[in-house]
């Protein structure tokens, strides 16, 4: 389902996958757009919203009014990384993005973002775990411990060395870039964050990574014993499939070989 016509070539595409956030997504609605308004800078907000309690609905109440949003998603969970994905071919902008729907990291802090793509690079992402990097609210020591290993495993199994966190939900990337990254991306659960990273470093693009501000809610949506399953296995696959992806596959900024 995908409600809503966006503005002709604005400046920033930013995506919002959301799931269960009724509550919320009008507010983060109204921090982006007010955000993107006071710095004069034209913006798409792509709401990728899956779920039955309404949030693709009440997204599609604040889009029937302002032509800078657009509505998708499933009734059925399909996954962040699939949501995403699906988003990228709507989204005009000259630089896309996603943030989450909670604004675990503000979106105030996209305006470290602009200087790092004058800089050269092609995608920026967010980072917990830079020295720079604020903790306003941190996980509890669970989660935490949950992460370092992760960050154990998936480096691992994967690599990535020199990326400490892979999983802030706070990544920008050139039109261009964007488009082909996605193309190639095939995890719908959380490990498409590793997948992105994985096929850009193989591809030779350029990656910045921003210390950001962040603040956990306690609100994790994944399960410890299954979606940890899952996502070992989805390790596994990325690893898999990115010895298919070499260097001498990066296209130019007109998308040919």
């Amino acid at each position: 389902m995908t409600i809503g016509v966006p503005d002709a070539h604005p400046a920033v595409s930013v995506i919002v996958p959301a799931y269960n956030e009724v509550e919320r997504i009008t507010a983060t609605i109204d921090e982006i757009r007010t955000y993107f308004d006071r710095r004069g800078t034209t913006c798409q907000i792509v709401i990728s919203a899956d779920g039955n309690d309404g949030t693709r609905e009440r997204a599609a109440e604040v889009a029937a009014s302002d032509g800078r949003i657009l509505v998708m998603g499933h009734r059925e969970r399909s996954g962040k990384g699939r949501g995403i994905r699906e988003a990228i071919p709507h989204c005009q902008g000259r630089l896309i993005g996603f943030v989450d729907a909670d604004q675990k990291t503000p979106i105030e802090e996209f305006d470290k973002v602009p200087p790092l793509f004058d800089a050269g690079h092609d995608l920026v992402i967010g980072s917990r775990a830079l020295r720079e990097s604020t903790i306003e609210r941190p996980q509890n020591l669970l989660r935490r411990v949950g992460s370092r290993g992760f960050g154990y495993c998936m480096r691992a199994i994967v690599g990535l060395s020199g990326i400490p966190d892979t999983q802030c939900g706070f990544k920008f990337f050139r039109r261009e870039v964007a488009i082909d990254l996605f193309a190639r991306q095939q995890i719908d659960g959380y490990m498409f964050d590793v997948e992105i990273l994985s096929i850009a470093r193989r591809l030779g693009y350029r990656i910045a990574q921003l210390p950001v501000r962040w603040r956990d809610d306690g609100d994790s949506r994944l399960r410890l014993v299954s979606g940890n399953v899952r996502n070992m296995t989805d390790l596994f696959k990325v690893r898999f499939r990115s010895r298919s992806i070499g260097r001498n596959e990066r296209k130019d900024s007109d998308g040919r070989r």
